[in-house]
């Protein structure tokens, strides 16, 4: 009797796994390749990106007040002289990487943009190793010349090379290496009390939006208002088309970060690291399969080395982390550039179960 109960317990935990996973894999490459179909057609990615964040914010408010009403603890507000001198940093870092990625679908293929941003892992190690939250070894040295290489290798004479669109996503990981730095120290100071991803959503959104907002007034204000499909629509059903596709993607953005919160607080961080390294994979072969990406032999071989310096980075934590006794959450930099504020998490909350019953 123990031993089936042991079995069904099991298996129980691998379909839950598994489900997750699924889950994460949906909402992941769903938005990639959903912001990709819709910049095809609405050339403001972001504009796009601040509705996005509008919607983010609405979903994590909604999550925060039914988990008051069901809990009756009050949730954590920042005081304004913390939340504008140690949150802004790392707001306006993160909406400067994730609008210059959906600025980047203007130009690039959806394989350039996955391999390009999968390299964002060599500048966060980079600026682990500056504001030293990791130690410099030799190992860390051989994960950063794979990946390097790997990105030189799937760059190299292809035949969907975009300049200005390389450019983007690229400023972006280099970007993003400086927000998930900053993310990670945000998050290691308990005093702040934003150890749960949802309340670190919810103080991010506005400051990301208002500095999105000058870089959106100079590029797109002009022509955004002057464009039919917004302020100047004479179809009201295409102007509600339009939205609906804009907050659609709100919805898809804001299921990503729940997904990986559920992943890794019913697993652990390696297990969304490790999903992230196969997700990458299958992007690939449905960006080759349902968009027709030209992808040579020698742009794999490129990225199968980023991948083995990714797969390579993740080993080390793991074995990091058994060597101290147990998984740790502070320095858990994963692969994927989707890890949307989960592996630097420094604790789980005991409301982590309430989060997931909601």
């Amino acid at each position: 009797m123990g031993r089936w109960a042991l079995d069904l317990a099991f298996v129980w935990k691998a379909v839950l796994t598994v489900g997750l996973v699924l889950l994460y894999y949906c909402f992941s490459i769903g938005i990639t390749f959903y912001n990709k179909w819709l910049t095809k057609s609405f050339h403001f990615p972001l504009f796009m990106t601040m509705l996005h964040l509008a919607v983010i914010f609405l979903f994590s408010a909604l999550s925060r007040a039914l988990v008051q009403c069901s809990s009756h603890r009050a949730r954590v507000v920042l005081s304004w002289t913390d939340y504008l001198r140690r949150v802004a940093p790392t707001a306006l870092a993160t909406a400067l990487d994730v609008g210059l990625s959906n600025w980047s679908f203007l130009y690039i293929t959806v394989s350039l943009y996955t391999m390009t941003k999968s390299s964002a892992v060599l500048f966060i190690l980079i600026f682990s190793l500056i504001f030293k939250l990791e130690e410099l070894r030799a190992a860390l040295i051989l994960v950063v010349l794979l990946i390097a290489g790997g990105l030189f290798m799937f760059t190299y004479k292809s035949t969907q090379f975009n300049v200005e669109g390389f450019a983007l996503v690229l400023g972006a990981s280099f970007i993003g290496g400086i927000r998930w730095t900053l993310t990670q120290m945000l998050l290691q100071k308990a005093d702040l009390g934003l150890q749960n991803p949802i309340d670190t959503m919810f103080h991010l959104q506005p400051l990301m939006f208002l500095g999105l907002f000058p870089l959106f007034a100079v590029f797109e204000g002009l022509h955004l208002s002057t464009s039919e499909k917004i302020f100047r629509f004479q179809d009201a059903g295409l102007l509600l088309r339009v939205l609906g596709s804009l907050f659609l993607g709100g919805i898809l953005a804001f299921g990503l970060g729940f997904s990986e919160f559920l992943l890794v607080s019913r697993t652990s961080s390696l297990t969304l690291s490790i999903a992230g390294i196969f997700k990458e994979v299958c992007t690939l072969l449905l960006a080759a399969h349902l968009l027709g990406d030209q992808i040579s032999l020698l742009n794999w071989l490129g990225f199968a080395l980023c991948l083995s310096g990714i797969s390579l980075h993740v080993a080390l934590k793991a074995l990091h982390s058994k060597g101290d006794g147990g998984p740790k959450l502070t320095k858990g930099l994963g692969p994927s550039a989707d890890l949307e504020l989960l592996l630097q998490s420094s604790q789980r909350e005991e409301d982590d179960d309430e989060y997931f019953v909601t």
